[in-house]
């Protein structure tokens, strides 16, 4: 199965629609394959037990991700109030169950108020973030007690869909969107706490990355069906897929060959978004830039000057 190795694939955005019970890394592996190059990256780690939108850079692509990974990002979610886990979700064990039918709709809605907008977030002590260069959740694993620091996060949105109460428990189906760095799983806690009966995460999906909807998305089994009839993988090219995730800025030949010898442009009205796709006229994306005073600085060129454009 899969493409044979190409030291220079066909670069773009491969979107895929993560199956629950794969990680990331598998989901890399797996498209490794199906495109024949092990130039393959992702922007977001989905944890296991999630679903949704995992996008996926090939060949050049991969000098996106970057800025990718830095958007908002939007969820839907299932939380149980009256169970807290040890890993705030529900692959973690139970460390404390508590009567929740006494907590109303109304104590729900004020606590949900209280976690939207810019708060401050401890992270899930499972996290992935580093603690003197070790992995988090590696140091609970091994026994540490570990409390990562609260950090500022944005919840834009946190909406409760529908309530459904099942003796001790109270299930809440949520749809939030969040600025990049919040865990979902800490707001189920945080959330839980506040009402004074604990809380994990016990379903996550992944709707949307900046302004990619994972309805754009196909599945893994999808994707091999495709490569196994001869059919190339979906992707989206690097000019359409900066376009999606950056400024669009439109540039004419001589800054596009300017741009293309690493030299900065001038820039114009409009060139105002903190990180710019620079494309020429078909569409190509020449470099990606950052506005310095009057001028815009190429940071990523895409298609050095002397090279054909893919």
């Amino acid at each position: 199965m899969g493409r044979r190795p190409s030291d220079e694939p066909t670069p773009g955005l491969l979107l895929v629609d993560k199956p629950q019970g794969w990680t990331s890394h598998d989901v890399v592996a797996r498209c490794r394959r199906l495109a024949g190059t092990r130039k393959v990256g992702h922007a977001g780690t989905l944890d296991p037990m999630a679903t949704g939108l995992l996008v996926l850079g090939i060949g050049r692509a991969t000098k996106l991700l970057t800025y990718i990974t830095g958007h908002d990002k939007a969820y839907e979610a299932t939380i149980r109030l009256g169970e807290s886990t040890v890993t705030d979700d529900a692959e973690g064990e139970v460390t404390a169950s508590v009567d929740a039918s006494g907590v109303t709709d109304s104590d729900i809605a004020a606590a949900v108020l209280a976690l939207t907008g810019d708060i401050m977030q401890r992270p899930s002590s499972v996290s992935a973030i580093k603690v003197d260069g070790k992995r988090s959740y590696a140091r609970v694993r091994g026994g540490e007690d570990v409390e990562l620091p609260a950090r500022p996060v944005t919840v834009s949105s946190f909406e409760v869909r529908d309530v459904r109460r099942d003796g001790a428990a109270v299930d809440l189906d949520v749809r939030v969107e969040v600025s990049s760095g919040t865990y979902v799983r800490a707001l189920a806690r945080d959330l839980g706490g506040a009402l004074g009966v604990g809380g994990h995460l016990t379903a996550l999906r992944r709707t949307r990355i900046g302004r990619i909807p994972v309805d754009e998305a196909a599945t893994l089994d999808d994707l091999t069906a495709r490569v196994e009839a001869g059919e190339p993988l979906p992707l989206l090219p690097l000019g359409p897929a900066a376009a999606a995730t950056l400024t669009p800025i439109a540039v004419d030949d001589d800054d596009a060959k300017a741009l293309g010898y690493g030299q900065w442009v001038a820039a114009r009205a409009g060139d105002e978004g903190e990180h710019l796709a620079l494309l020429d006229g078909s569409g190509d994306l020449v470099a990606i830039g950052e506005r310095r005073g009057g001028k815009v600085k190429p940071v990523v060129v895409m298609h050095p000057a002397g090279t054909a454009a893919q």
